[in-house]
């Protein structure tokens, strides 16, 4: 049976600017080239759980025009499930402007829409199926109903803890059993540059499993009382974008597989890097076989 996960947060519409290189200052800059991506946390979670194999469901919040028509559409036609969205009209859906430069590295402004309401519902049939769920901090409303619902169920509950306000991240990471931060979510959360003395820092205040990402330079993880480090497999980056939320989605699907933590680490890390090489948004997100491939390959 294909293991299920829901999603709750955003969805964002990407549009992507190429440049030789990042710009600097202000001013007017040429772009060479264009083009327009499906994004969002927890919709690029979602995304790649359904491009690994899994059932995903999203759940949030869309209004009605052009951009969510979009964004909803091209959710589906990535498969997954938007029976959870809520279109809200005469709002406005969120998008993103992302210059990327040829090695991966990216200036990203997210606009995360408006008129769309906090307390839009989260349907309890969401989790029906589901063998985890996956929230984001963009949507806190959503967060704590689907984490809510997930507990009453039993099932394992993965915040991606990105950069956020510390207030939200500090209310949200209870709520969870696996929170996986951002470098700059941990810093907001802990206060703490050093990512192995914030990881400890908020190990010691969860009841959780607790690690953060580190791009290029893999992974920590609060194991035994100590930071272990899982590092990432080398590989010429494309587009870093979503490669975090890649990693989340894929860590929810193992351990709705009923994978180990250790699997589940592996395996997102090996998802991760691979769409890094990549890019092209959804259209881009790594094959489960490609990702048992890299994984049988191994890495130092």
């Amino acid at each position: 049976m294909t293991a299920k996960v829901a999603c709750a947060g955003v969805a964002v519409l990407d549009r992507v600017y190429l440049f030789d290189a990042l710009p600097l200052a202000p001013g007017k800059h040429i772009a060479t080239g264009y083009r327009e991506n499906g994004g969002g946390m927890a919709a690029n979670a979602a995304v790649a759980i359904a491009a690994l194999g899994g059932a995903a469901a999203w759940c949030g919040r869309l209004a009605d025009d052009a951009t969510g028509k979009t964004l909803l559409a091209m959710l589906r036609r990535c498969g997954v499930s938007t029976e959870g969205a809520t279109i809200v009209p005469g709002g406005q859906s969120p998008s993103s402007a992302i210059s990327l430069d040829p090695q991966g590295e990216r200036l990203l402004a997210v606009h995360l829409g408006a008129g769309l309401p906090e307390d839009a519902p989260v349907p309890p049939t969401a989790v029906d199926g589901a063998g985890a769920v996956l929230a984001d901090p963009r949507w806190v409303g959503g967060a704590e109903q689907l984490f809510a619902l997930a507990a009453r169920r039993g099932l394992p509950r993965v915040l991606d803890a990105d950069v956020a306000p510390p207030h939200i991240l500090r209310r949200l990471a209870p709520q969870a059993d696996h929170v996986i931060f951002s470098e700059r979510g941990l810093v907001e959360f802990s206060g703490v540059a050093d990512p192995g003395t914030g990881l400890a820092q908020a190990a010691r205040s969860l009841d959780a499993t607790v690690a953060v990402t580190l791009g290029a330079r893999g992974s920590l993880w609060w194991r035994d009382g100590r930071a272990i480090a899982l590092p990432a497999p080398s590989v010429a980056a494309r587009d870093t974008t979503g490669c975090g939320d890649v990693f989340h989605g894929a860590y929810a699907l193992v351990l709705a597989e009923r994978g180990t933590i250790e699997e589940a680490a592996r395996f997102a890390t090996a998802a991760a890097a691979l769409k890094a090489t990549r890019g092209d948004g959804w259209d881009g997100m790594p094959r489960r076989a490609e990702v048992v491939d890299l994984l049988r390959q191994g890495w130092a």
